[in-house]
This record gives C-alpha cells, sequence and structure tokens, in this order.
C-alpha cells in the first residue's frame, strides 16, 4: 500500500529528473531508467558507478523489509492477495514446503529479474520464516546484480543515453502531464465499470427478490403447439 502511494506520487517527476537529477531520481524510486541515465551521465564524467550503485541499492530495498513484514505477520492471506486470479502465490507456496531454504534463498536473488512481481517472493520469504537480517543480505545482492546490468547498459551507451535522457527532461513537463492524464481517465474508466457492475448486480436482485417463488412461466409457441 505504501509503496504503491509512494510509487503514484513520485511518477510525475521521473521524465524531468532523468535527464538532470538521475541520481536522486534512482534514489528515491530506483528507476530502471535513471539507473541507466544515471551510469550513462558517470561514462562522460558527471558522477561516478559506485554512487550509482549506492543509490540504487538503497532506491530499489528501502519497501522490501516491508512486505517480508506482512508475509511474517499475514502469511496465506497477503500471499493469496498478491498471487491474483493465476493463484501464483499457492505455487510458490507449495515449492516452499518441498525445497525449503533450497528455494527460498535463490528466489529472492533473482526476484529482479523475474517477470513476476517480487513482492510475492519477498511475502513468501517472511512466511517461510527467514530471518530478517538473511532476508536483506540476499536482497541486497539480487538488487546489486540486477542494478549492476543496468548500470553497465548505461556505461556501455555513454553519450547517447546522456543525449535521451537531457532530450525526456527536456519535454518532462508535457510528458508528466500525459502520464497524469493518462493515468486519470483509466481511474475513471475503471470507477465506471465497478459502478456499472455494482448497478446491474443489484438491479438483478431487485428482479430475483421482486418476481413470486414458484410463479408459472408463459409457455412459449413451441409448447403450446405441442400440448394436445
Amino acid at each position: 500500500m505504501l509503496s504503491g502511494i509512494f510509487y503514484w506520487a513520485t511518477l510525475p517527476f521521473r521524465a524531468s529528473l532523468v535527464g538532470t537529477h538521475p541520481v536522486f531520481l534512482v534514489l528515491i524510486n530506483g528507476s530502471t531508467e535513471g539507473i541507466v541515465a544515471a551510469a550513462a551521465f558517470a561514462r562522460v564524467g558527471h558522477g561516478s558507478l559506485v554512487v550509482v550503485l549506492l543509490a540504487a541499492l538503497f532506491g530499489l530495498i528501502k519497501f522490501d523489509p516491508l512486505f517480508w513484514w506482512a508475509g511474517r505477520l499475514w502469511g496465506e492471506r497477503v500471499i493469496a492477495l498478491f498471487g491474483g486470479r493465476r493463484n501464483r502465490g499457492t505455487k510458490y507456496m507449495d515449492r516452499v514446503q518441498r525445497w525449503g531454504r533450497k528455494f527460498t534463498w535463490p528466489a529472492v536473488i533473482v526476484s529482479p529479474f523475474l517477470p513476476i512481481p517480487s513482492a510475492i517472493i519477498f511475502v513468501i520469504a517472511g512466511w517461510a520464516g527467514m530471518r530478517l537480517v538473511t532476508f536483506i543480505i540476499l536482497d541486497a545482492i539480487g538488487t546489486l546484480l540486477w542494478a549492476g546490468t543496468l548500470a553497465g547498459l548505461g556505461y556501455a551507451l555513454g553519450h547517447h543515453a546522456v543525449v535521451v535522457a537531457q532530450a525526456i527532461s527536456h519535454y518532462g513537463l508535457w510528458i508528466s502531464i500525459g502520464l497524469i492524464v493518462v493515468i486519470v481517465f483509466f481511474q475513471v474508466r475503471s470507477q465506471r465499470h465497478m459502478m456499472r457492475t455494482a448497478s446491474e448486480a443489484r438491479a438483478a436482485q431487485q428482479a430475483d427478490a421482486g418476481a413470486p417463488a414458484g410463479a408459472d412461466v408463459p409457455a412459449t409457441e413451441d409448447d403450446q403447439a405441442a400440448t394436445p
């Protein structure tokens, strides 16, 4: 909840910061484009890769212990919530019960590279009884591997990535406005869809409640023709 609010609150500033203060951008939200841009700036002499990696380490894992803690407190309920309709959380819980730390330790390390929300892995780690210190160490290792990969890409691109980042920041205000408009549009549309679905459900319930029990259903023409 807190991480989601923080993400949406900082989203409008990402475009303007990526080409002007990429390290600060990485520090506040650990964005992928921020890490690449900060490493590219380091390549042309503005900053240091060590600073980029340290900022990425903090920016990416600052909320992760909260997910571990949620798994420790509420366990299966939180896992089911994050698992969604595909029930992915239950699948991972079964693997934890079979393999124990042989699954949880590598899963935490490679979680940044997996095509699933890392929060599922972190919650399962807390539910499985992993110690907080162990979790933070494994999480830091995986985060540094991920950030190092992105930083290596940005360092290799160098000046080209800097030019792109500066161009994005130049139009950052309009990009931020566009993002806000898109977010508001989809939120309003989702809200209307939910209200329409709820209204239809209430109408169906009222129709069922208004129909008398055991009421005769009018015969169709086929039924009348079949009657001798």
